[in-house]
């Protein structure tokens, strides 16, 4: 017997019982994004590797770290998409989305990659769902942006649900500040996590994220940014704080949130669960006003955010687990006194179910030669409203919900289940 073949580490399979709990979730993403204004988008899984390292940043852990890049048979560096934001940038400017009317609101649901060590909640194929409004510099898109996601969690039963907001200013406000901190750092050296001190000049920011003992106690007396914001920058995020407010959104600045991709600017947040350990992030974003124009298309702000599905699943209140398509109608070829199927009645049946789906209902066919009261409880299993046992010429037609059979030609059948739909 030969080894047998397992799906890659950090990798997995969305079985059907999990799928339903995904699709429950994307038709309330639908819901509240789309009711919203926005316009759902797909990008391809594979982009140039320029566009992640122009956009993302190639100081960031992901373009360092973390993306899946390969040459392809022509030569070119091709990458499989670490995340969202700056592919629908790429899409925005190449297909002149800066000539319709502003803002453009786009969101998708889509699976991206990254290298990273796997663990609850976090694979190297994952999924989110996102957010992205182009066009538009007002405060309110900013607000708008987080109460979406709020309320997207918040139908979606995640617990424990904290916001973290700040605010990182524009990037001339950020590179005098990055200069403060590479200081700060450089003076306390000997105290820091090796990682933090070879990356002292390469991305100084990161080192508010390191667990470290000695790097956390550095950190706790280094300049905020949060503190030297310019003015403007300060009145955005005032102004953001106050929407937040009116839409009684509960939140808690933090100075030392720092989101892992360079083209952040002014509003940033994180949504948190109490539900996840340590490990507590469920989605995030924050405004990039400079990307798209990064990307070669026109000077065009932004504000967008993503949410990881599988550690909205881990989260939730309650397993997203709906109902399937509704099963309408269960449909068999009775056997004969041998136990076997007349080809004659396993047509009729299988002409049924077609008739069925072309008339819209949900129908499916016995498949696996149950006993008579194997098809019972089949029936009950999949939730079959109507059961039909198909004879020579003739159909047994049982409602299970009134436990009542009747006895009719093959042709009436499908017009019979219609009616008694119908009279519910």
């Amino acid at each position: 017997m030969s080894a047998r073949i397992q799906a890659p580490r950090g990798t997995f399979d969305v079985l059907p019982e999990q799928a339903a709990a995904r699709m429950q979730l994307e038709h309330v993403a639908r819901e509240v994004l789309e009711g919203a204004g926005y316009q759902r988008i797909e990008t391809p899984a594979l982009e140039v590797t320029e566009l992640f390292a122009r956009g993302v940043g190639e100081s960031t852990d992901i373009v360092q770290k973390e993306m899946y890049t390969f040459e392809d048979a022509g030569g070119r560096s091709l990458t499989l998409r670490p995340e969202g934001t700056a592919p629908v940038c790429r899409a925005y400017a190449e297909h002149g989305m800066h000539k319709w009317p502003q803002p453009v609101k786009l969101w998708y649901l889509s699976s991206f990659f990254r290298y990273e060590r796997a663990q609850a909640g976090r694979y190297r194929q994952f999924w989110q769902v996102g957010a992205e409004a182009l066009g538009s510099q007002d405060p309110a898109a900013d607000a708008e942006s987080i109460v979406l996601l709020a309320t997207l969690l918040d139908r979606l039963g995640v617990r424990g649900l904290r916001l973290r907001l700040s605010s990182l200013g524009q990037l001339s406000t950020r590179l005098e500040y990055r200069e403060r901190l590479q200081q700060h750092l450089r003076e306390n050296a000997d105290r820091l996590a090796p990682e933090v001190r070879d990356r002292i000049d390469l991305n100084p920011l990161r080192a508010f994220d390191s667990e470290h003992a000695g790097t956390r106690e550095v950190m706790a007396t280094a300049p905020r940014l949060i503190d030297q914001l310019a003015p403007e920058d300060a009145a955005h995020f005032a102004d953001v704080r106050a929407l937040l407010d009116a839409a009684e959104v509960a939140y808690e600045i933090d100075p030392t949130l720092v989101r892992g991709l360079d083209y952040y600017s002014r509003t940033v947040f994180e949504f948190t669960s109490d539900a996840l350990g340590a490990q507590s992030g469920v989605g995030g974003g924050g405004r990039y006003d400079g990307l798209v124009e990064m990307l070669g298309g026109p000077p065009t702000p932004g504000i967008g955010w993503a949410a990881g599905i599988e550690r909205i699943l881990l989260a939730a209140e309650a397993p997203l687990a709906p109902a399937g398509a509704p099963v309408s109608l269960y449909v068999a070829a009775d056997v004969d006194g041998q136990g076997e199927e007349k080809p004659t009645r396993r047509s009729a049946a299988f002409r049924i179910v077609t008739d069925a789906r072309a008339a819209g209902l949900g129908a499916q066919l016995e498949l696996a030669g149950r006993s008579a009261k194997g098809r019972l409880k089949h029936a009950s299993r999949i939730g079959a409203r109507y059961v039909a046992v198909v004879g020579d010429g003739e159909t047994v037609l049982r409602d299970t919900e009134e436990g009542v059979e009747q006895t009719l030609d093959n042709n009436a059948v499908v017009h019979a289940v219609i009616r008694g739909l119908r009279d519910l």
